[in-house]
């Protein structure tokens, strides 16, 4: 009885090939710019790594929990 009252589906439209993308011929200098570009952001991304002084482990040196005098041993 549950099936008697299911609308029935449409049948799917077909599917249409996808155009094919524009071929454009980029200049030399456009290439050059973009090179550029890339190598600024590597160069922004090794700074940041850089001032990273812990590990995802936290910090792995031994804690100072002594502090010198000035009077003696």
């Amino acid at each position: 009885m549950g099936s008697l009252f299911k609308p029935k589906m449409p049948p799917l439209p077909p599917v249409q090939p996808l155009p094919e993308p524009p071929k454009a011929e980029v200049s030399q200098e456009e290439k050059d710019r973009i090179a550029a570009e890339q190598a600024a952001i590597e160069r922004k991304r090794k700074g940041r790594k850089s001032t990273i002084l812990t590990s995802p482990l936290g910090i792995e040196d031994e804690a100072e929990t002594e502090k010198k005098t000035l009077l003696g041993s």
